[in-house]
């Protein structure tokens, strides 16, 4: 018991110094970009303000103070509880953060959860079968698929399905002009697919390389060439005891790939104009919106960390030499 409450302890103080940085840095680095966030407010109707509602605009938005004022006032607030208020959405951080969540979830949810398994069963049977047609596939697929550009795909698979045979929707989260409220399940799935399939497909080729390597030192161990003395097939063996210790690169992998699969869902959101996290994240960008950039910036910290911590504590449950050690 002791090993574990050290163990959130140390978990929970990393967690809090990570987010401390990536405030400080991510502020820094918002005031720092040549972005005027005013310009970018007003949009077209910048050459027809004066100055005198320019310097309007500014006050209202907390912009005349200096940065050290501006990123105090912003960390009272995060720290009771308000997340600011967005300049992009002329509506609160919080609630954009949530909506806009609740229409990532699935993608990267379901995203994560194929890529994984398909990737790591990919990884078994390349690894138990080195040097067959099936490795050589598998092999291809992740060469080919682990340099792809995400976009590149993403079009790619617009062009062929939406414009080219017209299966799926071009764009969105639901028919143009239906109310999100109003999206039925099968209308909200059938515009899904496309970038959900996007992410997959390039998702399983890290985790199927690495799964395939452990697959393949494994299948090369003393235990599995008793077993093979024993009688037991490749597949048996493969299954029997290459899969569950296969299953930690794979969980590494996995878990780690949270940061790289929102960076990818934020290309594949703006090619398929879905309005999930990854598309607020570019108009915060390019509207300058400091809280609404801040706030995704420790949103994406905390569910990497959370990721992390998640394969940290399943090492301990798949691998029994772990258990009651504290990781350092």
């Amino acid at each position: 018991m002791i090993h574990w409450l050290a163990l959130i302890a140390t978990r929970l103080l990393r967690l809090a110094l990570v987010l401390a940085a990536v405030a400080v840095v991510g502020f820094a680095l918002a005031k720092l970009s040549p972005v005027d966030p005013i310009n970018a407010y007003l949009g077209a109707d910048m050459v027809r303000v004066g100055p005198e509602q320019r310097a309007l605009i500014a006050e209202k938005w907390g912009l005349d103070l200096p940065a050290q004022v501006q990123f105090g006032k912003w960390l009272g607030s995060l720290l009771s509880g308000d997340l600011g208020y967005s300049m992009t959405y002329n509506a609160p951080v919080a609630e954009v953060l949530a909506a806009r969540f609740k229409t990532s979830l699935p993608l990267l949810g379901l995203a994560w959860l194929f890529a994984g398994l398909i990737g790591f069963v990919l990884g078994v049977l390349a690894g138990a079968f080195p040097g067959t047609w099936i490795d050589r596939i598998t092999r291809l697929y992740c060469y080919v698929l682990a340099s792809a550009p995400t976009f590149w795909f993403a079009i790619l698979l617009l062009m062929v399905f939406s414009v080219g045979l017209g299966w799926t929707p071009i764009c969105c989260a639901g028919p143009i002009g239906v109310l999100p409220q109003d999206v039925t399940p099968w209308q909200f799935l059938q515009h899904l697919i496309l970038p959900l399939l996007a992410l997959i497909v390039l998702g399983v080729a890290q985790i199927a390389l690495h799964t395939r390597a452990k697959m393949v030192e494994i299948m090369q161990s003393d235990y599995a060439l008793y077993a093979r003395a024993q009688g037991a097939s490749r597949m048996e063996i493969a299954l029997r005891h290459g899969a569950r210790n296969a299953a930690l690169p794979a969980i590494t992998v996995l878990f780690a790939s949270l940061g790289e699969l929102f960076g990818g869902s934020v290309l594949a959101e703006q090619v398929f104009a879905y309005p999930g996290l990854g598309s607020a994240t570019v108009a915060a960008g390019i509207k300058g919106d400091v809280p609404l950039l801040l706030a995704l910036a420790l949103f994406l910290t905390l569910f990497v960390f959370t990721g992390n911590a998640i394969a940290d504590l399943l090492y301990r449950v798949i691998d029994p030499r772990l258990h009651g050690e504290v990781a350092r």
